[in-house]
């Protein structure tokens, strides 16, 4: 258990350090496929766009999207026939989401639970406002508030990475165990 300890925080440290060059899913993705040896440069590349929020536009976390991504390259289903897979990958989706939700919350000491997970509204509630992150002197402004410091989007990233190792860990572990 030890080991997988160690691993897991390897993995959070390289998604936190990863995000410093910018690009939440690809920093977290990376991190998840060097430290599990999953995927490849195609999944990798495929990440590039979905940060910020998907295109910068504030919708789904980016650096949660890069942990979902990994979950599929260990847990996704291979044919469109393959709906026990589907439902069950979806339902970890959704636990990792949650956990994901709760340690944001918690790593951030914020007064109330956070119930979305929106790139905008967690951008609100680590810095007080959301930035449009398409107009280059809002990503100033976000780059001034401390979005990819080390309290900022790069902890986001450690933390999606962190809740998403342990899960796969746990599941690579019973995969090899069936």
């Amino acid at each position: 258990m030890s080991l997988d300890f160690e691993r897991v925080k390897e993995i959070r440290r390289r998604a936190h350090e990863n995000d410093r060059y910018g690009g939440c899913s690809q920093s977290v993705l990376l991190a998840l496929q060097e430290g599990l040896g999953i995927g490849g440069l195609e999944s990798f590349k495929a990440a590039t766009v979905l940060s910020g929020g998907v295109a910068r536009r504030g919708e789904t976390c980016g650096a949660l999207i890069g942990g979902l991504m990994a979950l599929g390259l260990v847990y996704g289903r291979e044919r469109m026939e393959d709906t026990e897979r589907y439902s069950d990958a979806m339902r970890i989706a959704d636990e990792i989401c949650s956990e994901f939700q709760l340690r944001l919350s918690r790593e951030y000491n914020l007064d109330e639970p956070l119930d979305t997970t929106l790139c905008s509204e967690i951008q609100r509630r680590i810095y007080g406002r959301s930035f449009d992150l398409r107009d280059s002197l809002e990503r100033e402004a976000f780059l001034a508030a401390g979005g990819h410091g080390d309290s900022g989007c790069l902890k986001v990233c450690g933390i999606a990475a962190e809740v998403t190792a342990e899960r796969l860990i746990r599941l690579m572990g019973e995969n090899r165990d069936s």
